[in-house]
């Protein structure tokens, strides 16, 4: 071939790359220098006299690792740093120049990573190490390098930094500060406390006090350990304007010289022209001619004065955006000082950075993203909550039911509203003793009916899209078959528990009827009062007592027919008297009744044999041939008369005396 494809040029360009040493993280390399140059524009807000001098690092757009100017990006390196430009292989990785990466592990154990060069950070150390527990005590172990401590859990032992007690922990790093309690002594041995054996060293704040070598001054640090320093009066002092010394007692103070100061004063250019004196000199007023900052004016004035004139700058500052303003500038105009305010991409704050040109930094806050729980959190750049999803989460869902039932389902949690409860509903129903069987319906998406309702002006209006709203539903009738039996209780067949109620079969209802004798002719129906059909309508059909031909005057009743009350005619025994009896009395009476009531209460009319009428009372049957009539007898000489019985006349023999 003649030589690269220009396409292959541009790519490879455009895919030099560069690594973050925290996060990792790929930028391009001609984004990164920009940003690096930017970063130390911006962040400059320094004072005049260091402006441009003093070295800001700049940050990682993505961590926030700062390097130094020295550190920005100008080559394009592999991962491991070894080679410049690496050359584009399909089977490596991009960007990686193939070889062993080499470098220094961390945490630092004197190994190299043996990974190919690679992105991202480098794996832990794999090799095998001997090594000891971590208190010493037990044999040395092979261990991975990157995993080398390991507890024996045997009881350290060591002596804690108190030199007093040991350590009563199992085997283990570092040892704790003493946790005990004991009496320690302050630093000058004057008072005694109980403090932590981890802290013995303290100060009790009093003043040491004790006389000095000179004699005349006592020791004024507070609470120490030693010798007390030495008099700071005893040593060789000078003047107060240092050209005279002196080795006076500690008790006297040291005078004046009386020469010319010649301290040089705070405009460093002239001397004090005051004789020795003590403190500070004072402010030099000497008249000098003097150029203002900006260099347009002069000016006669006292030395320590800075003479600025009122002329105002009227350069552009670094933003390009406001003008300096500053009276008096020398030219190096200090960067802007206002505060940019321009809003950040986020569309919630506004840039907090001084006034600079560009584009500004993006926004540095950061919002925290958590589940519906809380439990887990997701930290993002601010501006981005919108747009990214909220972090998964493996805990149950908390969020309290908006249903009647006393929790949801169990589910994961996640984010907006919970999915419909599909619990069963369980609420009693009206009218029954059952539960609903049917999915909670307490929050239900209906149509709204008020877009329904709205006239459109015409047909070039478009009609809006339907709304839904939550809406809790009724429970639906009871749909439970419960066997039931009909109006007649002829058959029971199952019904639908919100329709339970009498039906009829169809049949002849059959019902005994209130009196008794007869059953209910119509079709299966309700008895609406008491328990009874319709009232019969037909005559008493009631077998009669033996004797009787007469019907019951009453309709169909339950029970006994009355008495019955007709009045029976009839001839006495005797034949001549019509008797009228009642028809009940003559049925229910015996055969002795029966004669009695057929007698009219007269004397028999019949005569006997004898010629003599039945003496007794209207009889059935023939009369008695014993006749009871007295009858007179008399002897043949009719001169004895007896009065005997008249069946008895034929058996008495009545004769004479003589």
């Amino acid at each position: 071939s003649s030589g690269p494809d220009p396409v292959d040029l541009i790519l490879w360009s455009v895919l030099q790359v560069w690594s973050c040493t925290g996060c990792f993280s790929l930028f391009h390399l001609p984004c990164i220098q920009k940003w690096a140059r930017d970063s130390v524009f911006l962040i400059s807000s320094v004072t005049d006299e260091d402006f441009g001098e003093k070295q800001h690092p700049w940050p990682c757009p993505k961590c926030r690792t700062e390097y130094p100017p020295s550190s920005t990006p100008n080559r394009y390196m592999c991962y491991c740093g070894k080679l410049q430009d690496p050359p584009a292989d399909p089977w490596l990785v991009p960007h990686s120049c193939g070889s062993v990466c080499q470098k220094e592990l961390k945490p630092t154990c004197g190994h190299t990573c043996l990974l190919l060069c690679h992105p991202g950070p480098c794996p832990p150390c794999p090799k095998m190490v001997c090594v000891s527990c971590m208190c010493g005590k037990a044999k040395p172990l092979p261990r991975r390098c990157s995993n080398k401590p390991w507890s024996c859990q045997q009881t350290c032992g060591k002596l804690l930094s108190c030199k007093q007690h040991t350590c009563s922990k199992p085997c283990h790093t570092e040892c704790s500060p003493c946790p005990r309690v004991s009496v320690q002594s302050c630093v000058c041995r004057r008072q005694e406390a109980e403090r932590p054996c981890a802290d013995p060293r303290w100060n009790c704040q009093q003043v040491c006090g004790a006389p000095l070598t000179c004699g005349n001054h006592t020791c004024e640090v507070v609470c120490h350990d030693g010798v007390c320093p030495p008099c700071p009066r005893s040593i060789s002092r000078s003047c107060p304007c240092g050209k005279t010394k002196s080795s006076l007692p500690c008790t006297e103070e040291v005078p004046p010289c009386g020469d010319t100061c010649d301290r040089r004063l705070s405009c460093l250019k002239h001397t004090c022209s005051m004789r020795c004196h003590r403190g500070s000199c004072e402010t030099c007023r000497q008249e000098v001619d003097k150029e203002c900052r900006c260099g347009k004016h002069r000016k006669l004035m006292p030395c320590h004065k800075e003479y600025l004139c009122d002329s105002k700058c009227p350069r552009t500052r670094n933003c390009q955006r406001h003008q300096c303003r500053r009276k008096c500038c020398p030219g190096n105009c200090p960067p802007c000082d206002q505060v940019c305010g321009r809003t950040l991409g986020c569309r919630n704050h506004k840039c907090p950075s001084v006034c600079h040109q560009g584009s500004c930094y993006p926004c540095p806050e950061t919002v925290s993203l958590s589940c519906t729980c809380g439990s887990a959190v997701l930290v993002v750049p601010c501006g981005r909550e919108k747009t990214t999803r909220p972090p998964r989460c493996k805990e149950p869902c908390r969020c309290p039911p908006s249903c009647h039932h006393r929790s949801r389902e169990p589910h994961r949690c996640h984010p907006g509203p919970c999915p419909p409860c599909r619990q069963v509903c369980g609420l009693a129903l009206p009218g029954c003793r059952h539960t609903c069987p049917q999915p909670c319906h307490d929050l239900v998406l209906v149509r709204s009916q008020q877009g329904l309702q709205v006239q459109l002006a015409g047909p070039w209006e478009q009609p809006s899209e339907p709304a839904f709203v939550k809406k809790a539903l009724p429970c639906p009738p009871c749909q439970v078959p419960i066997p039931t039996s009909c109006f007649g209780e002829h058959e029971v067949s199952p019904v639908l528990c919100h329709s339970q109620g009498g039906w009829s079969c169809g049949r002849s209802c059959g019902r005994p009827l209130a009196c008794g004798n007869h059953s209910c002719s119509r079709d299966c129906h309700l008895v609406t009062e008491g328990n009874k059909c319709e009232v019969c309508e037909e005559g008493c059909s009631k077998p009669r007592p033996p004797g009787c031909t007469h019907s019951c005057p009453r309709p169909c009743h339950p029970g006994d027919c009355p008495p019955c009350s007709h009045m029976t005619r009839l001839r006495c025994h005797c034949r001549i008297s019509l008797l009228y009896v009642e028809c009940t009395k003559l049925s229910s009476a015996d055969e002795q009744m029966k004669v009695q009531l057929s007698s009219c209460s007269n004397q028999c009319p019949k005569e006997l044999s004898c010629g003599h009428r039945c003496k007794q009372v209207c009889h059935p049957g023939v009369c008695e041939e014993t006749c009871q009539q007295r009858v007179k007898l008399r002897c043949p000489c009719r001169r004895i008369r007896k009065e005997v019985v008249c069946s008895l006349q034929a058996l008495c023999d009545l004769q004479c005396d003589d």
